[in-house]
């Protein structure tokens, strides 16, 4: 059993209250004296109808493709016909598409409104939740539009993996694998020595997992919330895990490991990266059920990539790793990125 205990994450305008190994009971039980409207999706919302009052609830269509500013208004429209005002609070329960939605629809509406998460994937608990950043995409390119603003709370409710289904779980390990490879070689190792099997069979230590990344997570975040330093470590796979995810609609995760393996790639070319360790990174990745590699077009994938919104003029900064658990900063050209990119 999962202890249930409430951890302060402290960020330079709030603190949010993280509670680990609450129920739906909890939830409702901490928020009892607000007008709270739920915001979820057809997915969620399909395995928990009970948990989800009629007439205040929102339903978002579930997956990437809805994740855009036309969901946001009808969301936005559903929210005045309730006739919500400034007290109400908004409760995001899905993975990291619903939290970065209800997160940013919180921030927009009234010019601001009460909000809190409960995220449902290991994705969205170890990442996507976590750090105040919502927002939406604008067409091909991801996060274009979005706010860095904090919850109030987030709720880790473990019972919500038990209908995770096995996709969803691949792809949130590899956002647990980034963490161990830009912060946390113990964690890497710790993975080496287990398996997807054995975590989904063993939620107690699930938990304890998710927990590690979460507080990882925070303390990156919580020290650089505007992203002007290292909290850019966080987009180690992502710079080309993002374009290969938009053009080829794979997982999110998926994408992300593939990026992960070029960045390494990378790393070896540029600061001296051990070649046994990009092996390394890349058996874990396989025994996690992760792809190392895809056929991808490349002319297109630059397009999205030089949209990147880590791209500062000419120059773009791209997350290598000097070790395992050392991630460093290293700018760009776009014009040596391009030639890198198209050779390797």
């Amino acid at each position: 059993m999962i202890k249930k205990e409430m951890v302060p994450f402290r960020f330079s305008d709030k603190e949010v209250q993280c509670w680990f190994g609450v129920s739906f009971d909890d939830i409702r039980e901490q928020l009892s004296d607000k007008r709270v409207i739920w915001v979820t999706d057809e997915h969620v919302y399909q395995k928990y109808p009970e948990e989800f009052p009629a007439g205040e609830c929102i339903i978002l269509p579930a997956g990437e493709a809805g994740k855009n500013q036309d969901t946001v208004n009808t969301a936005i429209e559903e929210l005045l016909n309730m006739e919500a005002d400034r007290d109400v609070f908004l409760v995001g329960v899905g993975g990291g598409v619903v939290t970065d939605m209800a997160g940013y629809i919180a921030s927009i509406y009234l010019r601001g409104v009460k909000f809190s998460f409960a995220p449902t994937s290991v994705l969205g608990m170890v990442d996507a939740a976590v750090g105040g950043k919502n927002g939406v995409n604008v067409g091909l390119y991801k996060n274009q539009v979005g706010v860095i603003r904090q919850p109030e709370h987030l709720f880790y409710n473990f019972s919500f993996l038990n209908t995770l289904p096995e996709l969803e779980w691949i792809s949130g390990f590899a956002e647990i694998i980034k963490h161990a490879c830009i912060r946390d070689a113990e964690m890497f190792q710790f993975l080496l020595n287990n398996s997807l099997e054995d975590f989904r069979q063993d939620l107690n230590v699930t938990g304890d997992l998710i927990r590690r990344n979460a507080e990882l997570k925070y303390k990156v975040a919580a020290g650089d919330e505007r992203e002007s330093g290292q909290r850019r470590l966080l987009n180690f796979g992502h710079t080309l895990g993002h374009a290969i995810e938009n053009i080829t609609t794979m997982p999110h995760g998926f994408a992300i490991s593939i990026g992960m393996v070029f960045a390494c790639r990378l790393s070896e070319k540029l600061i001296g990266f051990d070649p046994e360790k990009t092996e390394a990174l890349k058996y874990l990745l396989k025994k996690y059920h992760l792809p190392t590699e895809t056929d991808f077009d490349k002319e297109k994938a630059w397009d999205i990539l030089v949209h990147d919104k880590k791209k500062s003029g000419d120059t773009i900064h791209f997350i290598l790793l000097k070790g395992i658990g050392e991630g460093v900063v290293h700018p760009l050209s776009l014009s040596e990125l391009k030639t890198l990119f198209f050779e390797m």
